[in-house]
């Protein structure tokens, strides 16, 4: 049941992708991978320097990235096209188009760095793909049962069988307006762009997701979809969580409040602040920001952390 297409860095086909060597319930370091979860308020992640280049060609893409992630944040990141936003969520959990050439990636005060992708996905780390790969063959509930007892037989917790995962999912089901009907269905075989954006949140909540890596999110969504995949992201945020959003696009902030918004140009975070950047970007473009950073004198420096805001809705 192994599919070749890069579509996620978790489970099934998350452990059966192309960059996964073996599956996750047969990898013994899977097992021993990081299996505590960090105090509320800890560092849960921390990039210094990280540089990465594209394996088959040498491009460099990160020239760089330093970002700090803490228990109970939410942080977003916006950039241009090609400014190096999905390479850096891509690097995080492991993709094999990548090579990493320089920096440290902390992850739960582990080398992130040192472990395998189905390492990554059992310790918590969840990345939602812009374009979901689709999975002949392999049933949502299949792909979701096996891809939930992975990760729960990382954290020590029983498996569950069909029955106990038709009520384990269901709730969840219900909070992404998701009817139960997408569970006998293929994975994203036939979906809309909504359905499988909701599929990815879905998987996240399955999946007990620790650090979660959104990336565009938003795109492809009306406005119905966009609320309701808003509110079930909002409510998986715990104080013992953290996510990080990618997108364009100022709407998503208005439903998912972050604490930071980060600018990425050219393979680094230039700037940093509240949301007003957004608010910059909104008005102004990205020559906003260049101004504001001159008008700081920065050169280009990161601009200090303004007053945390809340990561639920208004």
């Amino acid at each position: 049941m192994q599919t070749r297409a890069f579509g996620h860095a978790q489970v099934l086909p998350r452990c059966h992708s192309s960059f996964a060597r073996r599956p996750l319930w047969h990898s013994q370091r899977c097992n021993q991978a990081i299996g505590v979860r960090c105090a509320s308020g800890d560092v849960m992640l921390e990039v210094k320097g990280l540089e990465a280049r594209v394996a088959a060609t040498g491009e460099h893409i990160l020239r760089g990235v330093n970002l700090t992630v803490k228990e109970g944040e939410v942080h977003a990141i916006m950039g241009t096209n090609g400014s190096g936003k999905s390479t850096f969520s891509k690097v995080l959990v492991g993709h094999p188009d990548y090579e990493v050439t320089g920096g440290t990636a902390m992850y739960k005060g582990k080398n992130l760095l040192e472990l395998e992708p189905e390492e990554r996905a059992c310790s918590g780390l969840f990345m939602s793909f812009q374009s979901p790969v689709e999975v002949p063959g392999v049933s949502n509930a299949e792909f979701l049962r096996i891809s939930a007892n992975a990760r729960r037989m990382a954290q020590g917790m029983p498996e569950l069988d069909p029955l106990e995962f038709y009520g384990f999912i269901t709730p969840k089901l219900q909070s992404l307006n998701m009817d139960a009907s997408f569970l006998d269905r293929n994975v994203n075989e036939g979906f809309s762009g909504g359905e499988k954006k909701r599929n990815e949140i879905l998987q996240m909540s399955v999946l007990d997701a620790e650090l979660s890596i959104l990336d565009e999110i938003d795109s492809g969504l009306d406005i119905d979809a966009l609320k309701d995949v808003a509110s079930a992201v909002n409510g998986l945020t715990k104080p013992e969580t953290a996510t990080i959003m990618v997108t364009h696009y100022k709407r998503l902030l208005n439903y998912i409040k972050p604490d930071q918004v980060h600018v990425m140009e050219s393979g680094k975070i230039i700037f940093s602040g509240d949301i007003s950047i957004a608010d910059i970007l909104e008005a102004e473009g990205y020559e906003g920001i260049k101004k504001a950073i001159k008008q700081q004198g920065s050169n280009g420096a990161v601009q200090q952390r303004q007053p945390a805001m809340s990561g639920n809705p208004d």
